[in-house]
């Protein structure tokens, strides 16, 4: 029994190495899809406008600023998350970003097709857990930490 419990921690300790790969495709794969739809806002600003007008139902901010504060949200924050720089802080707000497209929007909770609140579900999942575990080990966080001597020491 102690043999298949040590060659089953082999293994384990084997797939834990594909953490920071898995992190990575992670990051790259949420930034990407909110960055596209950053460029598609900004490319036609008065459809953006004429949406955060008349669909987009975002609580406290005139459309004009919710347009462009969702706009830089879906700009900036992929950025950071692509790159691990301030991974978590951009994971965290790309967060709110996704949580406010879903309660601004009403008519997605209505669709025939689930599938597009279930992607902002899924979306909001990846964000959360990079928020939580952060960008991993291939960062600038990681690099910036390592080379000021501050990388914290790991949990137990």
């Amino acid at each position: 029994m102690r043999n298949l419990i040590q060659r089953v921690l082999v293994l384990t300790g084997l797939v834990d190495r594909l953490q920071p790969v898995a992190l990575l495709a992670l990051r790259l794969y949420v930034s990407s899809v909110f960055f596209r739809a950053g460029i598609i806002k900004i490319s036609d600003w008065g459809a953006t406008l004429a949406l955060f007008h008349d669909e987009y139902k975002v609580p406290l901010l005139p459309p004009d600023v919710a347009a462009c504060v969702g706009a830089f949200g879906e700009l900036a924050f992929p950025v950071l998350i692509t790159l691990g720089l301030m991974g978590r802080f951009g994971a965290a707000g790309l967060f709110v970003v996704n949580a406010m497209a879903v309660i601004s929007y009403p008519q997605l909770w209505g669709f025939d097709c689930p599938a597009g609140i279930h992607m902002h579900f899924v979306w909001g999942a990846i964000l959360l857990l990079l928020a939580i575990f952060g960008p991993g080990r291939l960062s600038l966080d990681e690099l910036i930490l390592k080379r000021l001597g501050l990388r914290p020491a790991p949990a137990a």
